[in-house]
C-alpha cells in the first residue's frame, strides 16, 4: 500500500512501514494513509505507554487493511446521517404494514434523544461501544428526573437496534452499545396495583366523568362534544381493554353492536374487530365487548357520514390525539380525587390494567383474556399472577355453615 509520505518526523514511530504513530499531548495516536479515499485514517489509541500504542496501532491498521481489502471504506458518515438512513428504512416496513406509522414516530423521537446525546456530527466509526454509559444519566438531567427508567429503558432497545442495523451495513465498527445497568424494574403485584383502578375508584371516576360532562358547567359546544368523546374513550377502553393505539385508531366498521340473552337478561354487546395493521403485534382479532350501548351513545355524540371514519375523532378526520385524550383523563382523575394520583402511574392504558383485572376475578380463564386482548397466556400469567395467588387463596379459606333449617351458608 502505497503511503504519502515514506519518511516520518522526530517522535513518530512507524508501524509496518505503512503506519505510524505519535503523541498528541499525553496520549498516543494513530496515522495511515488511504490512498483510495486521499486522506488520513486518524485515531487516537487512548493511552499513555508506548508499548501499549505500538501493540493498538499494529491491530488498527489490520482492521483498517482487512476492511479495506474488502472494498470498505474507511471514512464515516455522522451519527445524523447514520439515523436518517435507519429511519428511511424503518419507513419501508409501514408501507409494507410490519410496524405501524406510530411506532415509526416514536422510534423516531428516541432517536433523537440519542443524537442529543451522542452529538449530531459525531462520526459513526469513531464510536466505542462505551460511550452511551451515561445515557441514563444524562435523560435523568436533561428531564430534571422526570424520565421513566422504562422510557429510557426503551430508547435504550431502539439506539442499539439502530447500531445493529448501521453496522450490518458496514457503516459503524460496533453492533451496539453497552449501557450501564439500572435497576430492575418492579413489575410484579405492587406495580400493577398502583398503575390501574380499584372498583370503588373506577366508581369515583365514573360518577366525575358524569360531573365532567354536565350542562350545568355551561360549556361551549365544542368543548362539551370532546369532554364526551373522551368520556365515551374511557367507558369503552374499561371494557374492552383495547390498547391506546388500537382504540384511538378502530373504525365504525370495526364494530357491530349485537344483542344477547345472558342470564335471561337481554344485553348490548359489541363485537369489534381489531385490523392487523393497528394492531401492536400486527395480528388481527375479533372478539366481544360488554356494554355495547357506549359505542351508539358515541354515535350520536359523533354522527359520521360513513362507516369508514374513525370512532375517536375529534374532526371526523384525525385520529383523537394523545395529548388531548392526557389533558381531559388527568381532569377527570383529579375530580374523582383518586388517591396518590400524583405518584401513581395512572394513564389510559390503565384501563386495559383495569379490564384485565376485573375478567381474572370473574373467573376468565388466562386462554380467554390473551385471545381477548391479543396478547399471550404467558403475558398475562407473567403480569397478572398475583392476581391468581388471591384467587386460590380466597379457594383455600371458603368456607359454610348450616343453618338451623337445614340451608348451607357460604361464610
Amino acid at each position: 500500500m502505497a503511503l504519502k509520505k515514506q519518511h516520518f518526523a522526530e517522535g513518530e514511530i512507524a508501524i509496518f512501514d505503512e503506519a505510524c504513530i505519535y503523541k498528541r499531548g499525553e496520549y498516543w495516536q494513530f496515522r495511515m494513509w488511504l490512498p483510495k479515499e486521499n486522506k488520513y485514517a486518524r485515531k487516537s489509541l487512548r493511552t499513555r505507554s508506548e508499548a501499549t500504542a505500538i501493540e493498538k496501532g499494529k491491530a488498527a491498521y489490520l482492521e483498517i487493511y482487512a476492511n479495506l481489502q474488502q472494498g470498505k471504506s474507511y471514512f464515516s458518515i455522522t451519527t445524523k446521517e447514520g439515523v436518517e438512513k435507519y429511519l428511511s428504512f424503518r419507513m419501508r416496513d409501514v408501507e409494507l404494514g410490519h410496524i405501524v406509522k406510530g411506532r415509526h414516530t416514536t422510534i423516531a423521537t428516541h432517536l433523537q434523544h440519542f443524537l442529543s446525546f451522542i452529538g449530531k456530527d459525531t462520526k459513526l466509526k469513531e464510536l466505542e461501544r462505551t460511550d452511551c454509559e451515561n445515557y441514563f444519566y444524562h435523560r435523568h438531567k436533561a428531564t430534571n428526573g422526570n424520565v421513566k427508567q422504562v422510557t429510557v429503558q426503551n430508547e435504550q432497545s431502539t439506539i442499539n437496534a439502530l447500531m445493529k442495523w448501521l453496522h450490518k451495513n458496514g457503516e459503524t465498527h460496533i453492533d451496539g452499545f453497552e449501557f450501564k445497568k439500572l435497576p430492575r424494574l418492579d413489575t410484579g403485584n405492587e406495580a400493577i396495583r398502583r398503575a390501574t383502578l380499584t372498583n370503588d375508584e373506577y366508581e369515583a371516576l365514573y360518577r366525575a366523568m358524569r360531573t365532567y360532562t354536565a350542562k350545568h358547567n355551561k360549556l361551549d359546544d365544542a368543548e362539551l362534544r370532546v369532554r364526551k368523546i373522551v368520556q365515551h374513550y374511557v367507558l369503552i377502553a374499561a371494557n374492552s381493554g383495547l390498547r391506546v393505539g388500537e382504540q384511538r385508531q378502530i373504525r365504525w366498521s370495526d364494530v357491530q353492536i349485537e344483542t344477547h340473552t345472558v342470564n335471561g337478561e337481554q344485553q348490548k354487546l359489541a363485537r369489534i374487530h381489531v385490523r392487523a395493521e393497528t394492531s401492536k403485534v400486527r395480528t388481527s382479532r375479533t372478539f366481544l365487548c360488554r356494554n355495547g350501548q357506549y359505542f351508539e351513545r358515541l354515535r350520536d355524540i359523533s354522527k359520521p357520514k360513513t362507516a369508514d371514519e374513525l370512532i375517536f375523532t375529534i374532526d371526523n378526520e384525525s385520529e383523537l390525539s394523545k395529548r388531548t385524550l392526557l389533558y381531559h383523563w388527568h381532569k377527570m382523575i383529579e375530580l374523582a380525587e383518586i388517591a396518590d394520583r400524583e405518584t401513581r402511574d395512572l394513564v389510559p392504558y390503565s384501563l386495559r390494567h383495569f379490564m384485565i383485572t376485573q375478567r381474572i376475578m370473574s373467573g376468565l380463564t388466562f386462554r380467554q383474556i390473551a385471545d381477548m386482548c391479543g396478547t399471550s397466556v404467558a403475558q398475562i400469567e407473567k403480569t397478572y399472577y398475583h392476581l391468581n395467588d388471591e384467587i386460590r387463596l380466597t379457594n383455600a379459606v371458603a368456607d359454610y355453615r348450616r343453618r338451623d333449617d337445614g340451608t348451607i351458608e357460604v361464610v
